[in-house]
């Protein structure tokens, strides 16, 4: 059980209506529903946003995880705010919270104390927020956080297997906010605060909304236009919601990015450009929050919180990513351009995990969405500023980013030098192909440094990288290097292991059944891997979720980028061909992969699996 020091129930923000009446107000101006359990920490947005709000100067409650099924008492129990209600899914889309790449419902949350599941529903944003127009029709609704972001277009959804409009369509919401949302929930707040009505505000920066299609000549005129094929075009022309994707994602990453119109229905949506990335200052201040670090103490006898036992010992030193990866919504949600903390922001957050009551002197995370992309960016800003590339990294580095390592270097050697600090590990993912000279060919010493240290210092027993795939023509399609730079960065991790006197396995992530994946180049991976040793473990089907390029390409059948058909697994049957051969090793599977190899016609690849094979049988 979590030690809280009987800390009073005040240094969190209130989840009650006693707790509002304990801090002295009658009043809130915004109440927040969130789909997780209120962990006031930096990782969970509902306590970021919260307290953003708070350091503004007003006041704010928190409803974590309200139920849905009763007479909505969580609902109503702290009556209408002044402002707005602010409803966020939580950390996750709840859909791929709630269920696997099979559809199959989860039987745990973690974002629930204990780990149990059932505390939010399908969809919960939606929900959340048809209940609170139902209850408070005249209270604006204002919706953020993942699930809300990637389902602001027309989108496919995978549970449903169906393509949904505009969230803001089917929830009803007033605005939705996409992102990482500081910046436009700050400027939404003066722009209340200066007695402007929801209706008014079509100017905020990375802001969406839903508007009568005669009142789109009267919005905001600083931007540009960009229409995308409205929803029910999309309904009838899959090709047509492909060539929306394409546009979403270039100016979703684009400095000067053109506004978004769309026509739903009776309606057109509008969605403003994003702000540009945070700076320093201002993401400091967003880290530098008075956070208590810990989980509501409402929570403290009903079993630990999973995803906050995770974390609870890291940190995240910066935002974004650069690699643009097609399966991934970290650069849709974030966006493509780094945005990092200071030196001295991360230091303090390690000073307040030193202090934490369970704290024995191991920090479990060092890291970012990409760990080793801290202070990454363009040498020269002004090119950036016109790029429209998706991806900084693919299909090579490019000349004008800055690659260098020795930022982060000087970070680990700073978070070391702490008497707190017994061992600082990297726990989340690296970019391994940056730390390789084949492909990144102008990468400075830096790279050779931080393989040593991170092998000496910064792994706890092993470490994961994602090549993803084995196969060139799958892996341009995924926008990750050729598996080569596996093969030159794993002799390099070898290397650096054997001269610390280390052995510290490598574990290497893969997917099946991604878009241009087939039953063919599965079986190839799987020689692959197996000659090098590897018997695999972290691997996956592919999840189709919102705003990626191969869910685009899982539900149209082409790719948004050049127009071509692509060969994507859709069947249980085809998913379970590609996932088999994963684990050629298991007896179960040996006569199967055998069969399908003959079916293949690539049956010279029986002996590389099972050298004691003759004629299709196992000795």
């Amino acid at each position: 059980m979590l030690n809280l020091k009987q800390r009073p129930v005040t240094d969190w923000l209130p989840i009650t209506w006693k707790e509002v009446a304990l801090r002295g107000w009658e009043e809130l101006d915004v109440i927040l529903f969130s789909g997780d359990a209120y962990v006031d920490h930096p990782a969970f947005g509902a306590a970021v946003i919260g307290r953003l709000i708070e350091a503004r100067g007003y006041r704010v409650a928190i409803v974590p995880q309200p139920n849905w099924r009763d007479d909505l008492r969580d609902f109503k129990k702290m009556g209408k705010p002044r402002l707005f209600f602010g409803v966020t899914s939580g950390a996750m889309d709840s859909m791929v919270n709630h269920y696997t790449a099979a559809k199959r419902i989860r039987s745990n949350d973690a974002y629930t104390p204990g780990g149990e599941a059932g505390y939010r529903p399908d969809y919960a944003t939606t929900v959340y927020t048809k209940i609170l127009k139902e209850l408070y029709p005249d209270v604006p609704v204002v919706i953020g956080g993942i699930e809300a972001s990637l389902r602001r277009v027309t989108h496919y959804d995978y549970w449903s297997d169906q393509l949904k409009p505009s969230i803001l369509y089917d929830s009803n919401a007033d605005m939705l906010v996409y992102g990482m949302g500081e910046s436009a929930l700050i400027e939404l707040l003066d722009a209340l605060n200066k007695g402007l009505e929801f209706r008014q505000i079509d100017f905020i920066k990375q802001t969406a909304f839903l508007r009568d299609h005669s009142d789109i000549a009267s919005l905001e005129t600083d931007w540009k236009d960009v229409e995308l094929s409205s929803h029910e075009i999309c309904l009838m022309d899959k090709k047509a919601y492909a060539a929306n994707f394409k546009i979403v994602e270039k100016e979703s990453n684009k400095s000067n990015a053109q506004r978004i119109l769309q026509k739903v229905y009776e309606k057109t949506l509008v969605i403003n450009p994003p702000f540009p990335p945070m700076d320093e200052v201002s993401i400091d201040r967003s880290f530098d929050l008075p956070y208590t670090r810990l989980p509501h103490p409402k929570y403290s006898k009903r079993g630990p919180i999973p995803a906050y036992e995770m974390i609870k010992f890291s940190l995240n030193m910066h935002r974004g990513c650069f690699g643009g990866c097609s399966f991934c919504t970290i650069s849709a949600h974030q966006g493509k351009f780094i945005a990092s903390r200071s030196k001295q922001s991360i230091l303090k957050e390690v000073d307040e995990i030193a202090k934490m009551p369970d704290f024995k002197g191991y920090i479990s995370d060092l890291g970012g969405p990409s760990a080793n992309m801290y202070k990454m960016q363009g040498k020269d800003l002004s090119i950036c500023a016109k790029c429209t590339s998706p991806s900084c990294i693919h299909p090579v580095v490019c000349d004008n980013l800055n690659t260098s390592h020795a930022p982060l270097l000087e970070i680990y050697e700073a978070v070391d030098r702490h008497p707190a600090i017994k061992k600082a590990f990297v726990g989340s993912g690296i970019r391994y192909d940056l730390l390789t000279p084949g492909f990144n060919k102008k990468a400075d010493k830096s790279i050779d440094q931080y393989m040593d240290r991170l092998v000496s210092r910064h792994i706890s027993g092993r470490l994961k990288v994602a090549p993803e795939h084995t196969a060139d023509e799958t892996l341009k399609i995924m926008r990750k290097p050729s598996f080569k730079h596996f093969h030159e960065f794993k002799a390099k991790y070898d290397k650096a292991n054997k001269k610390h006197g280390l052995n510290q396995p490598l574990i290497p992530y893969f997917i099946s059944s991604h878009p241009g994946s087939t039953e063919a180049s599965m079986a190839n991976l799987a020689v692959e891997t197996k000659d090098m040793g590897f018997r695999l473990e972290q691997v996956q089907d592919l999840t189709p979720t919102p705003m990626t390029v191969a869910t685009v390409i899982y539900y149209s059948g082409y790719h948004p980028y050049t127009m071509k058909e692509v060969f994507t697994a859709r069947t249980e049957k085809e998913k379970k061909a590609q996932h088999m051969f994963f684990f050629w090793y298991k007896k179960e599977n040996r006569d199967k992969i055998i069969q399908r190899l003959k079916d293949l016609g690539i049956p010279e690849l029986i002996r590389k699996f099972y050298p004691g094979s003759v004629k299709g049988k196992i000795k």
